[in-house]
């Protein structure tokens, strides 16, 4: 018979696998893009979408399903949304055109949109909260594998199956969680009364969306000021402080704007963000350097990113303790001064670099992300009712969401400006009808290279000078970025010593805690 105490980390275990998967999509099926735009004969822009339908959805509908489930069971919402994530994940496998990819990923997100919220309320309701910040540390470094881990797993997929094989995956993984769900874990839900505050969740999902969207055509466009860009942003900053109006003269409203005002959860929201903008921008730019300008394969990509998992679930699960003895203060900037230090090594990243430089500077920034992830969750959930730990949830892993998007967007735009100014002496070379395509990337350099001759005609030995240049412009690019993501990292070091509490004040057993308590049946 099992203790109550591994029944918790059996819970644990279940709710941070379902956590690794969704969180694993976001970057498994960047190493099957090529395969997938050979056989779908998919364009470069249907590729993008494959990409983004899934965090546009998956952000926007984040929030909503929050309040559902803690209006309808925590449980059962994210049983509901591990069964639309598997049947979308097959359809995705099967998808005999991009079209139809990008519609069925969009799907995949409405179901990946209900496991960060769900999973995060179901731990701050069956764990007790002396054990919390040890709990999200153990969910926080389990999100963390996925950095790593989607890529290797895709790679290796790749090397023996189809494209279809990296969707195809969640399928199993899914069903073994769904039923492991229904033996650890009990229903619970707000005690309150449901009002449905339709205007609200509207306007959030609205507001969330347009910002997404916004932010994803100007990366894609590398145009910030174009309307379909611009104007989206603008429009889901309006909606916002609609929302913001609407919810503060709601009777019931499904976002306590009152959140936002309390120091442990904007500072906790808000330190994540940044993390995660330089985090994963900065992970976009490896992505490309290492397989582009190092040489290296899909599956030696992932194995070259594992020391930033293994760095983030070292810090992860030891955060608790570390908050403990230093305060979430210190840990916080901590983690971004590690990170900051993580991209400060990568500035001394050569064509010609050693790998072990590389992956020393990717260890510091994983014991640097999830020292940030570890203890900002603790931080930001501590400020949320249990009643409302889905609404919680949701908010802090949205805003996560959207500084992730931010961070590719930004930076990859910084990048793209950089590369273009830097590799100039190559590009002028090129006939007209090839420079403008050769100058979007390094990717797309290389490929011109590779597919016609510089105008007046040239040697093999002229076309590898020119290519060592266009790498070198990459990696000068890189730093340039590089230096733009340690920045916005100092920044956040800044605020969170500002900003960020020190301890938490102690607070009182909570008759919300005690109602739900009774809804699950489980006595403490």
């Amino acid at each position: 018979m099992t203790t109550r105490s591994e029944r918790r980390d059996l819970l644990l275990v279940v709710v941070g696998a379902c956590f690794l998967i969704v969180m694993m999509d976001n970057t498994i099926l960047n190493v099957a893009l090529q395969a997938i735009q050979r056989d779908l004969l998919a364009n470069n822009s249907q590729l993008q979408w494959a990409v983004d339908s899934y965090i546009l959805v998956y952000a926007s509908l984040m929030f909503t399903a929050g309040v559902i489930a803690d209006r309808w069971g925590r449980r059962r919402t994210l049983a509901v949304g591990l069964a639309v994530f598997a049947v979308a994940s097959a359809f995705s496998a099967f998808a005999d055109s991009p079209d139809s990819l990008i519609l069925w990923r969009a799907v995949m997100g409405v179901g990946g949109a209900v496991v960060p919220p769900t999973t995060l309320a179901i731990i701050k309701h069956a764990v007790p909260e002396e054990e919390q910040g040890r709990a999200m540390g153990v969910w926080a470094a389990l999100g963390g594998l996925s950095v790593a881990f989607g890529p290797i797993l895709g790679g290796a997929l790749l090397e023996r199956f189809w494209w279809g094989s990296v969707f195809l995956i969640n399928v199993p993984v899914a069903i073994a969680c769904l039923v492991l769900l229904f033996v650890v874990a009990r229903e619970s839900r707000s005690a309150s009364r449901f009002h449905l505050d339709l205007p609200g969740l509207l306007l959030s999902t609205a507001a969330i969306a347009a910002v997404v969207y916004g932010v994803i055509r100007a990366g894609e466009d590398n145009d910030w000021f174009a309307p379909a860009s611009a104007g989206m942003i603008a429009l889901g900053i309006v909606l916002a402080v609609v929302l913001v109006v609407v919810e503060r003269r709601t009777a019931h409203p499904v976002l306590d704007v009152s959140l936002f005002r309390s120091a442990p959860f904007a500072g906790g929201t808000t330190a994540v963000a940044l993390a995660f903008f330089a985090l994963t921008g900065g992970t976009f730019l490896l992505v490309f350097y290492v397989q582009l300008v190092l040489g290296h394969t899909p599956l030696q990509l992932g194995l070259i990113l594992l020391p930033v998992a293994v760095g983030s679930v070292l810090s992860a699960v030891t955060s608790a303790g570390v908050v403990k003895r230093y305060g979430f203060r210190l840990t916080v900037s901590l983690g971004l001064a590690l990170l900051a230090v993580s991209f400060g090594g990568l500035l001394f990243a050569t064509a010609t670099s050693p790998l072990w430089q590389l992956e020393v500077s990717l260890f510091v920034a994983g014991l640097g992300m999830g020292f940030v992830m570890g203890a900002t969750t603790t931080l930001a959930m501590s400020a949320v009712p249990t009643q409302k730990a889905g609404v919680g949830g949701a908010v802090n892993n949205t805003v996560r969401q959207v500084g992730a998007a931010l961070g590719v967007a930004v930076l990859g735009s910084v990048l793209s400006m950089a590369y273009r100014s830097r590799a100039a002496d190559v590009l002028d070379v090129l006939p007209d009808p090839q420079r403008e395509r050769a100058g979007d990337s390094l990717g797309a350099t290389l490929l011109v290279l590779s597919e016609a001759r510089p105008a007046g005609g040239s040697s093999g030995a002229d076309k590898l000078v020119l290519v060592d240049k266009a790498k070198e412009a990459f990696v000068g690019a890189m730093h340039v970025t590089l230096g733009v993501g340690i920045g916005v990292l100092l920044f956040g070091a800044l605020i969170a010593l500002v900003w960020v509490p020190s301890r938490l004040a102690p607070s009182p057993v909570r008759d919300d805690l005690l109602a739900d308590t009774a809804l699950s049946g489980e006595t403490r």
